[in-house]
């Protein structure tokens, strides 16, 4: 097994020898990802490594190359987030997607050979993705919505001539995965939060084409889709069927026979496989890190690595013989980074170094995992960053950052945001309140219709819990989220007007029932699922209205910080902008910053840099400075 875990640090370092650094330096930090993986990393001769980074201040597709070096722009847009997708496998021909400033209309182009790009997808308000390649090479596939908004039907695309046919119109499920032979489609239809299902459908058949359910069950069982083997003689997918933690299990396609794959105390978060399937790559959510196996299934031997530091791995590609891969490595004190290895001795070499050479990693700090009661007793984990310069007899401000979802995880990782706040001297705890995912279904659905209630208690309890900490000034709290984390701290300075000193929305929802009735209509393949865990609009409404900051904004009293992209397509803009009209019609400070250019979070490395000014500024005024 592969398990790259940071060392916990004990924190306290001395006042003298610190050394702060700017947000543009740590936002000078490249951001570094390779191609998608169900495409090509891989350049066709195995020299090069198709990535994305944001070295220009927007993402760009780039060719890195095995040998090391600057890597090779391959698109050089200054206006739209550009991401790597795939190489072509005959030639180095790419596949790229892009947006147009945030507003998650994603159309699939070919970089050709000498530089152009060509839009397969084209359309107004068309939103398509890249979902893999046929196995013989000829042919790729793409999901698109242009025939149906709410709808993404599969189509077939010749790799020669771009000409493409429809190869599957959806009934309205999620496409999946494809079989590299081109005969099998999975498609998952998620029923509610709690439960969904898995169908198949032989495309290969000349008329009936029906889905054919084969998550036949009672109750509450959940199904999700890894992948299809190379050989396209099994389905490999995970469920929650026979205990807490999501399971790899694979399905024959032949004999319909279910087996176990991966069993772990933790939730599988992904099953991989190389090429030819001789290697098998899996991970697990471990206590919020990733760690990785890389299995030879011909020896039933883990692959084991050298020259690697210590960090989750992640993004594992291979080329086309095998006998090579490439990697990512990230941990708490350092970003992505890239690295390349030959199978047969394992030694790794790296390719990118991701952190801003300015910024001295020894100042960074590594985070802890903790546990407190909230409550009712139960004990919710979170992410602790301890400053270099706390202590007893020097107590820092702290803030409590709540992840977005509902449903998501805060974990180990490098964080620019937070690894900022925490060298200018701000505690800050990520805590993974009830309904986080990673942690078991019991705990994942206990927030179910109850958000901005449990939840937020979980959130007001960790205050209780920093206050313990001798090293925390427990009169300076404050809290910070984004997206539904965002609408969290909103709740908080709402609904417990007292509890916390300051807040930081960060494109956060304000009013649940007009949120719930504009999501995106791509979203509709699991609206049912949405709708189970927070409340069909339709019928509460009045929930809703209870729940929604907004409505309650006369209650904050506290300084507020918003920030807010205008072409989100989740969180409208009109939600912030009449959050902020309430609270200064409190005569609260609150402060509000919006980017004309950005969706729902920053693809913008201008704009990053711009939002963690407005943090750092916001906290030295109203949290280090209140008294």
């Amino acid at each position: 097994m592969i398990v790259l875990a940071s060392c916990a640090s004990s924190g306290g370092g001395s006042a003298a020898s610190h050394q702060t650094y700017s947000a543009a330096a740590f936002f000078q930090t490249t951001a570094f990802g390779m191609a998608a993986s169900s495409g090509l990393a891989f350049s066709p001769d195995g020299r090069q490594i198709l990535t994305s980074n944001d070295s220009s201040g927007v993402f760009n597709a780039y060719a890195l190359s095995i040998s090391g070096g600057a890597p090779t722009p391959l698109t050089q847009s200054t206006t739209d987030a550009t991401f790597a997708v795939s190489y072509f496998p005959s030639d180095e021909r790419a596949l790229v997607s892009a947006d147009s400033g945030g507003n998650e209309l994603t159309h699939i182009y070919v970089r050709e050979r000498d530089g152009t790009l060509r839009d397969l997808t084209p359309g107004e308000n068309v939103k398509a993705d890249f979902a893999g390649w046929r196995g013989d090479g000829g042919a790729f596939w793409v999901t698109s919505n242009e025939r149906d908004p709410q709808v993404f039907d599969l189509y077939e695309y010749d790799a020669a001539t771009y000409e493409r046919r429809l190869a599957y119109q959806n009934p309205g499920m999620e496409i999946a995965d494809i079989s590299k032979n081109g005969r099998w489609l999975a498609l998952v239809q998620p029923r509610t939060s709690a439960d969904s299902n898995i169908y198949l459908v032989n495309l290969h058949a000349r008329d009936m084409r029906e889905p054919r359910l084969i998550t036949e069950h009672t109750g509450n069982i959940s199904y999700g889709v890894y992948e299809f083997t190379p050989d396209s003689s099994a389905l490999i997918y995970g469920t929650d069927e026979h205990g807490e933690f999501n399971q790899a299990w694979r399905y024959d396609l032949a004999s319909a026979a279910k087996t176990p794959l991966i069993q772990a105390e933790w939730d599988v978060m992904f099953v991989v496989h190389s090429p030819s399937g001789r290697y098998r790559v899996s991970a697990v959510n471990a206590d919020a890190s990733t760690e990785v196996t890389i299995l030879d299934t011909q020896t039933e031997r883990n692959v084991r690595l050298t020259g690697v530091p210590a960090g989750d791995l992640g993004g594992v590609r291979f080329n086309r013989d095998e006998t090579r891969i490439a990697f990512t490595v990230a941990s708490d004190t350092s970003p992505s980074d890239i690295f390349t290895a030959p199978l047969s001795t394992g030694e790794a070499t790296r390719l990118t170094h991701a952190l801003n050479p300015e910024i001295d990693e020894e100042m960074l700090v590594e985070a802890t995992v903790e546990r407190y009661p909230s409550f009712d007793g139960l004990r919710i984990p979170g992410i602790l960053y301890r400053p270099r310069t706390a202590s007893a007899s020097a107590p820092v401000p702290a803030l409590v950052l709540v992840h977005g979802g509902p449903g998501g995880q805060s974990r180990r990782g490098y964080s620019a945001m937070i690894q900022h706040l925490v060298n200018h001297g701000y505690a800050v705890f990520a805590a993974n309140n009830r309904g986080s995912s990673g942690y078991g279904k019991t705990f994942f659905h206990m927030d179910d219709r109850r958000h901005g209630e449990v939840d937020l208690d979980d959130i007001v309890y960790a205050r209780t819990y920093l206050q313990s900490l001798d090293w925390v000034d427990d009169n300076r709290i404050g809290i910070m989220g984004g997206s539904y984390g965002g609408y969290m701290v909103a709740a908080a300075l709402a609904f417990r007007p007292d509890v916390f000193d300051v807040g930081i929305n960060i494109f956060g929802v304000t009013n649940w029932q007009r949120t719930l009735n504009s999501i995106p209509p791509w979203w509709a393949s699991f609206r049912e699922a949405l709708y189970d865990e927070m409340g069909d609009p339709a019928t509460d409404a009045e929930r809703h209205h209870r729940i929604s900051p907004l409505f309650h904004a006369a209650n904050i009293r506290r300084p507020l910080l918003v920030v807010q992209g205008a072409n989100d397509p989740r969180v409208l803009q009109v939600e912030s902008d009449e959050l902020v009209a309430a609270v200064r019609a409190n005569n609260v400070p609150v402060e509000y910053v919006l980017f004309p250019d950005e969706g729902h979070g920053f693809l913008r490395k201008e704009n990053r840099v711009t939002a963690q000014e407005a943090y750092l500024r916001f906290l030295q005024q109203h949290l280090r400075s209140a008294g």
